[in-house]
């Protein structure tokens, strides 16, 4: 192609010079939420001793209200929205823009919430694999009318680097688990509380008992294909989800504003320290 154009980052290589904007980039954090995304960018300006204290961070999407992105340094911050098609989407684009920067050894984490399986909330949940609602460690697509299966596995020495970095900050509970990525938070997750639901409690919590005792620890929505995606971009990556609740004693989040924005925060803090720490600056 003469021109590519990343239409849902409002950018392209006829209008944008993608090196001198990100070549510099080595650090990619995804997560669902423009506002979570600015607030990242803004701590971990803060933390490498970027930018002025309390100085503001332009969208670089602006011209597009699908996604929302933030650069500082080399760490570019990136919403993805909710559930698999749309992170997917700006996966494709987002490893198209890492391309044509010419950037390397990029390390890309998903950082995020998620509905804990037997943990207190606010534990934070490092995934060793991603699972679709049967356990299997793959995501499933229909591409050209058939069905293609990809591996969700994840960079093993990465989850034990941020292990590592989760013990010297010695403030959360932090496991490494398998994440299971659902289609759905309702029903797709077990959930008894959503507008239908044709399953009774104990149908549920045997559901839930069959995910731990296969290895899951907490679900999600998006995990599945971030992780195929990364593999076959050949580009190292971690999932960093909080949970925020323990579903096995329920499956309404019901804990404060502070409470949970306290929670949300602890992904931000583990993946700022692994990042200043590969810096060189902790």
């Amino acid at each position: 192609m003469k021109e590519d154009i990343l239409y849902h980052f409002a950018l392209g290589t006829g209008t944008h010079d993608f090196p001198a904007l990100f070549g510099d980039v080595k650090f990619v954090c995804v997560g669902g939420s423009p506002s979570r995304m600015k607030a990242f960018i803004a701590y971990i300006a803060e933390e490498l001793g970027l930018g002025s204290p309390g100085g503001d961070y332009p969208n670089i999407c602006a011209g597009t209200d699908r996604y929302a992105m933030y650069k500082v340094g080399p760490v570019l911050s990136v919403s993805h929205g909710m559930g698999i098609p749309s992170i997917s989407i700006m996966l494709h684009e987002l490893i198209k823009l890492l391309y044509h920067a010419k950037c390397s050894n990029i390390t890309i984490i998903r950082i995020g919430t998620s509905g804990g399986i037997g943990l207190e909330p606010g534990s934070v949940v490092i995934t060793r694999q991603s699972v679709d609602a049967t356990f299997k460690p793959q995501f499933e697509q229909v591409i050209l009318g058939k069905t293609v299966i990809r591996s969700t596995n994840l960079d093993e020495q990465l989850a034990k680097e941020l292990m590592q970095c989760s013990k010297e900050i010695g403030q959360f509970n932090t496991v490494i688990g398998n994440t299971m990525c659902t289609l759905d938070f309702y029903e797709g997750q077990g959930r008894l509380d959503g507008a239908i639901c044709l399953y009774n409690e104990e149908e549920k919590l045997q559901y839930l008992k069959e995910a731990y005792d296969s290895g899951v620890r907490n679900i999600e929505m998006e995990s599945s294909v971030f992780a195929a995606m990364c593999n076959l971009s050949g580009v190292k990556a971690a999932v960093v989800c909080v949970t925020l609740l323990n579903r096995l004693e329920g499956d309404q989040i019901s804990s404060s504003h502070d409470v949970l924005v306290e929670y949300q925060q602890r992904p931000q803090k583990l993946v700022g320290y692994f990042i200043k720490k590969s810096l060189g600056k902790v």
